[in-house]
């Protein structure tokens, strides 16, 4: 059996921010794993990227650090981060003091970055193709039997 070294470069070089309590994180890793592709997890939540890496995943996502807040189910009304007269870096230490601040899932792949929300934009980074059906937690199909997309509305 003869191993594609470049593609098996490609598979090792797939991170996913994740929360596994998240469905959309959780949809997110299935889309990855279907496409073949072993990802290396990060749970941030309990091993938060450093600064400096929270930065350069927002700006190759091309977000703001305020795209990259998340709202629901974290302090960031008591906080007061709806304030627009914060800076980006107030934004970042309040993310770097409360991790659950970071939107997830931020994906890293060889073909760029994505906030993968909903969890199908990870289908424009993957380096694999899918490998047979998809379908969400919610029972959204999102890859029908051939491994193609299944587009809402069509």
């Amino acid at each position: 059996m003869r191993v594609n070294v470049t593609e098996n470069k490609a598979m090792s070089e797939v991170t996913i921010y994740h929360n596994p309590d998240c469905g959309t994180s959780r949809n997110t890793l299935a889309m990855i794993r279907n496409a073949g592709i072993e990802p290396v997890v990060i749970e941030y939540l309990h091993n938060p990227p450093s600064r400096e890496k929270l930065v350069e995943l927002i700006a190759q996502a091309g977000l703001s650090v305020r795209e990259a807040l998340r709202e629901k189910g974290t302090p960031y009304a008591e906080l007061q981060l709806d304030n627009p007269a914060l800076t980006d870096a107030q934004l970042l230490d309040a993310m770097m003091a409360h991790p659950v601040l970071i939107n997830r899932p931020f994906v890293a792949t060889s073909l760029g970055v994505r906030l993968c929300r909903p969890s199908e934009v990870v289908l424009e980074i993957l380096p694999g193709a899918q490998h047979g059906a998809f379908t969400k937690e919610d029972g959204e199909v999102v890859i029908d039997t051939e491994g193609k997309r299944v587009r809402s509305g069509n």
